[in-house]
């Protein structure tokens, strides 16, 4: 990881509006399958955040990505939106919550898998350890939630959604050095639209006949966990390595529950507080700053002035 990629404030004010928004994506997307099916609900998702993205570049006059990296960005927008987001969506009809909750918390491990494979990070035994303490405080919370956790054939979608989504976070880094976050993150979201359109090609019936809370699940999904959510992610992959960042996605349950808690009353038992505080303990282990040790220079100046003292 370059040195000048750490996580500072501004990063962390990013994440958090990213799985904020994130965090009431699921509820929305349930609430929005009443009405429309797994394929309209991505298309009018990924439209209405593309429609966003596009007034945004208008507005700010933001320059797109060069041309040699269109190509490289149209495939990782289908992979990690447009599959993520299809699969996600029919899975959520299938499996039970508490199935997809666990599965899709391994999206920091092959996160950071992928990134020291594809991208060179240096990825540390402390960050390992942290990622595999994270996720058992995941397991912990989810299980004393009271969702239903069942091995189902249907969860192998939500498998490729990790994948597709750890794709999409370590593929867009490095284009970040070159282009404009906001023009990477929109180019992206274009293709992703393009490519849930066959699935979804029934949406302006149903739109017809929905009822307008359904409607407005999918605006609010368009606007905030798309829109916002995307790009306060993508700015701060921009500022740190793309293990640190995705490894706070753990946070999202904990972040969950303590919504229902201040919001609906739903007061959680003691070991979903525990399962949280592992949670954070994690977290905080796999983004722990290593002391640096002193350089040759300063050793050796160090070393000379204590001869010359005695």
């Amino acid at each position: 990881m370059d040195s000048t990629e750490r996580l500072d404030g501004r990063a962390l004010v990013y994440i958090a509006i990213a799985l904020i928004t994130w965090s009431s994506a699921y509820a929305a997307i349930a609430y929005a399958l009443a009405s429309f099916t797994p394929g309209e609900v991505a298309l009018a998702r990924l439209a209405i955040g593309s429609l966003c993205f596009a007034l945004l570049i208008w507005a700010k006059r933001v320059p797109l990505p060069q041309r040699k990296d269109w190509p490289q960005l149209a495939v990782l927008g289908v992979i990690g939106l447009t599959v993520y987001h299809l699969c996600l969506n029919y899975a959520e009809t299938r499996i039970a919550s508490g199935t997809a909750a666990i599965i899709i918390s391994l999206v920091p491990a092959a996160t950071t898998t992928l990134s020291a494979l594809w991208i060179g990070e240096r990825i540390s035994m402390r960050n390992m350890l942290g990622l595999g303490v994270a996720l058992l405080g995941v397991v912990l919370v989810v299980l004393a939630s009271g969702k239903q956790v069942k091995l189902q054939p249907m969860a192998g979608l939500v498998v490729v959604s990790v994948i597709a989504c750890a794709v999409l976070f370590v593929g867009q880094k490095p284009l970040f050095t070159r282009n404009n976050v906001i023009g990477v993150t929109a180019f992206g979201f274009f293709a992703g639209t393009l490519g849930t359109v066959p699935f979804g090609l029934g949406l302006p019936h149903a739109l017809a006949l929905a009822p307008w809370s359904h409607i407005a699940a999918l605006l609010w999904l368009g606007i905030a966990p798309t829109f916002v959510g995307y790009l306060a992610w993508n700015a701060a992959l921009h500022r740190a390595s793309a293990s640190q960042v995705s490894s706070f996605i753990y946070l999202s349950p904990p972040i969950a529950v303590f919504i229902g808690w201040i919001w609906l009353g739903e007061q959680p038992g003691w070991l979903t507080l525990i399962g949280g505080a592992i949670t954070v303990a994690g977290v905080a282990l796999a983004n722990a700053r290593r002391s640096k040790p002193a350089s040759a220079p300063m050793a050796a100046a160090a070393t000379e002035q204590a001869c010359k003292q005695t």
